[in-house]
């Protein structure tokens, strides 16, 4: 399964980083638990909340370390709020994360979080409870970062099958290689009716703009099979799904939702940081979304510059970058990292059979790059 560069159809203004992942920014890595369990053929006895699952959990890490005594600047952005993540709102607030950010399947994300909060509490045993030097005073809470598509098309739902031993699985299989496709997170997921999934992208800027890293990591569950376009191609005019398998497949929205994470090793504070995430949306509509109401369509961002300790005993002052000299840059990168990071989503995923005979189906890399290559030799000619 290639990407979208190995078909030879696709440039960009700026140069990808050496992985072209999200983990070429510094100390950034990313984790993934699978969960295929179950056949996926219709059981006339089937009852939900017992499988098959397609699901599974995405663990991206800042940092290797101990992310709620060094936590990290961070900013969300809603382009369409039809979801339910968890822990936007003291994002929002505070501007930092202090925990892996998780990405899972909807109803999956109070059991992910949940996990969070557990581990967080071991590796930091005074949350809650307050600290050992004040007597047990000055507890805190920690709040955990879970953003989720539904799977439910090719999962069933209601086992909310992902909690603690899913989230430590995919944590310690944290890495800098990144596996892209119908992997964790992205394991159930569909996008412009094609089946979806995990993909990721990077962008070098300039040694004159700082030579900063930018990356993204999608999860992918989203748009119309009209709708796809690759490299300005309307893919979807020309090129769309076999027809569906199952009977019992009516009524389904092709709406959708995706999550969005962005990475920096650029010293941008919160507001900064929240100017990336908006630029986001731009790289989104050149896959052709068109953001439909019943999608929710999230960015989280963050910055690897400066770690900012949990009890820092004083004022502590940081260099934060001015970024209006450099937002061209920045933005572009973003935009083009979320374009291709979606690209790759689709073209590194395989075709799955889910509950009830449902059927995703790989977008056919051959026939993208044929079409895109014809269409393109007829703008030359």
């Amino acid at each position: 399964m290639p990407r979208i560069r190995d078909l030879g159809i696709y440039e960009s203004a700026m140069p990808p980083g050496p992985r072209n992942a999200i983990t070429d920014v510094p100390g950034v890595l990313v984790g993934h638990d699978t969960l295929i369990v179950g056949e996926g053929e219709s059981d006339p006895g089937w009852r939900p909340g017992n499988g098959p699952y397609r699901t599974g959990v995405t663990i991206i890490l800042p940092h290797g370390g101990n992310l709620y005594e060094e936590k990290v600047a961070a900013a969300v952005h809603t382009i369409n709020g039809f979801g339910k993540p968890a822990g936007f709102e003291q994002v929002r607030e505070l501007g930092v994360i202090e925990t892996p950010i998780a990405l899972t399947g909807t109803m999956n994300v109070p059991r992910v979080a949940d996990a969070l909060l557990t581990l967080a509490a071991e590796q930091n045993p005074y949350i809650g409870v307050g600290f050992p030097e004040s007597g047990w005073r000055g507890y805190a809470s920690v709040n955990p970062v879970v953003g989720e598509t539904s799977d439910g098309y090719l999962s069933d739902l209601q086992g909310r099958p992902v909690g603690l031993t899913e989230v430590r699985a995919a944590l310690s299989s944290a890495t800098a290689e990144v596996e892209e496709g119908a992997v964790g997170a992205g394991t159930g997921t569909s996008c412009y009716g094609w089946k979806g999934g995990i993909g990721t992208a990077s962008r070098l800027m300039p040694q004159e703009a700082g030579g900063f890293m930018i990356g993204a990591l999608v999860q992918t569950n989203f748009g119309s099979p009209e709708e796809l376009t690759i490299w300005g191609v309307r893919i979807g005019q020309r090129l769309r799904p076999p027809a569906r398998h199952s009977s019992l497949d009516t009524g389904h929205s092709d709406a959708g939702s995706i999550m969005i994470v962005l990475a920096t090793d650029a010293p941008l504070d919160a507001r900064g940081l929240g100017r990336l995430c908006r630029r986001a949306t731009f790289g989104l509509a050149r896959t052709g979304s068109t953001c439909h109401g019943g999608s929710g369509d999230f960015v989280i961002a963050f910055s690897t510059a400066h770690r900012i300790p949990d009890r820092g005993g004083g004022l502590v002052f940081r260099p934060v970058l001015n970024e209006q000299p450099l937002m061209d840059r920045f933005s572009l990168a973003v935009i083009e990292s979320v374009e291709e990071a979606i690209y790759n989503s689709l073209l590194m995923a395989r075709t799955v059979v889910g509950r009830n005979g449902h059927v995703r189906h790989a977008l056919p890399a051959e026939e993208v790059a044929r079409v895109v290559a014809a269409f393109r030799s007829n703008l030359v000619e």
